[in-house]
């Protein structure tokens, strides 16, 4: 969240952000903020008054009793203090939970560079990579091919655990595992530190990183227990420094976070909606960096950098977008999209999300650096280096041959041992 002094001292950066956003609602609640808040400070004084004085009557009534004096007001005031302080406790806490509402719900500061526009549609391309693979034969399904070739199985998934998961066996199972350990390996080699997070998380560190209001709908809740399952692992990461201050000599902070991901999210938004891309369960790595709030914005184009790569060695076309105001969701002040191409729908589709959270995060979790004499919440970020499931998707069509085989990147080759997939090599 932003943090309450940045609003006070600049309420019209706010205004125009949220005019840039076209969120009425929220601009509706500004005002409502500051008023709220400034009574809420006053209110502070008035109850720290209040508990000091109940501290001092007491002594006032013993100095009176030794001086032999009247000291009748002093223990009616003292026997009405508990009341007043107990009154003040409760309006204090109507306003702080008021202003904490508003609080949490209000978005990131917009980076200049993001565009204007109402939903993805208005997503500014940024670069496209790579030429778009040819075909002389009608492309299967990566589904439908799967089967055919004994690799996977949807429909006794769907009967043990629903639609939206799946078994995938053989060499698509390898090659699956392939790409974690190609991601994990290049991302070592660039310093980042692989962390397997926990794969629940309670819910007050999970408002800590992001809006629950929009991402509880697609979380699995553990019924009974105060746990959610993961949907990234970019999730208990930043959790992880809840409540503490790094010394900043030590930052900047990488990781590589590798983990399943559990979301409720299923869509027929595709002309294949049997399949891997989009489900409830879905192994990925991410990239995730804690640093210094003056480092970030080179930090964010390296997370983009680092999965630009991965692509470019699986040998995908891929298009970046810049994600527009619509589309951007409150936690983030810039975010790119990495959109690979998908021959079989003819079009791109989102395979990374690559995010500068700023303060954001930091400020909901109270994770502070040491700057100086002085403490300041740091920045963090995060980008999907590879959501295994898409990226298959992606290998499937992208490198399906004529014999109904499928070709294995270069890059993977030396982790399976094969160069096809689908039948056995001479």
């Amino acid at each position: 969240m932003l943090d309450i002094r940045f609003i006070r001292e600049n309420p019209e950066v706010v205004r125009k952000d949220l005019q840039k956003r076209n969120d009425k609602e929220k601009l509706a609640w500004l005002d409502d903020i500051l008023k709220s808040d400034i009574n809420y400070r006053k209110l502070l004084q008035e109850n720290q008054s209040l508990r000091q004085r109940r501290n001092e009557i007491t002594e006032e009534i013993n100095v009176l009793r030794k001086q032999g004096k009247d000291f009748k007001e002093k223990v009616q005031e003292a026997k009405e203090l508990p009341e007043k302080v107990k009154q003040s406790d409760e309006q204090l806490e109507k306003l702080k939970a008021k202003v904490d509402y508003y609080m949490m719900r209000l978005p990131n500061i917009l980076h200049d560079s993001v565009p204007t526009g109402k939903d993805s549609e208005d997503n500014k391309v940024v670069k496209t990579h790579g030429e778009k693979p040819k075909f002389d034969f009608e492309l299967k399904s990566h589904g439908e091919l799967l089967q055919e070739l004994g690799l996977a199985n949807f429909e006794k998934a769907a009967e043990i655990s629903g639609h939206g998961f799946y078994y995938l066996m053989g060499d698509i199972a390898r090659l699956e595992l392939a790409l974690t350990n190609f991601a994990i390996d290049l991302l070592s080699e660039k310093d980042y530190v692989m962390i397997q997070p926990p794969l629940m998380m309670r819910r007050k560190p999970y408002e800590g990183v992001t809006d629950l209001k929009d991402f509880e709908t697609m979380m699995y809740k553990i019924e009974g227990e105060d746990l959610m399952l993961i949907a990234t692992s970019e999730h208990p990461i930043a959790a992880m420094l809840m409540n503490e201050t790094l010394d900043g000599e030590k930052l900047p902070l990488k990781f590589a976070g590798c983990s399943p991901c559990f979301r409720k999210e299923l869509g027929s938004h595709s002309i294949d909606t049997k399949g891997i891309f989009r489900v409830h369960h879905f192994n990925k790595i991410e990239q995730f960096i804690f640093c210094k709030p003056e480092d970030s914005w080179k930090f964010h184009e390296e997370l983009l950098a680092n999965a630009e790569e991965i692509f470019q060695k699986l040998e995908i076309p891929y298009r970046v977008v810049n994600v527009c105001t619509g589309d951007i969701g409150i936690v983030a002040a810039k975010k790119y999209d990495i959109e690979a191409w998908f021959p079989r729908e003819n079009l791109y589709r989102e395979v990374v999300s690559c995010s500068n959270c700023t303060a954001y995060q930091a400020t909901r979790l109270n994770v502070k650096y040491r700057k100086d004499n002085e403490k300041e919440y740091l920045h963090t970020l995060n980008s999907t280096a590879i959501a295994t499931s898409r990226a298959l998707r992606a290998i499937i069509e992208n490198h399906q041959q004529k014999d109904g085989t499928i070709k294995v990147p270069k890059v993977l080759q030396k982790y399976l041992g094969k160069k096809v997939i689908g039948k056995k090599e001479k």
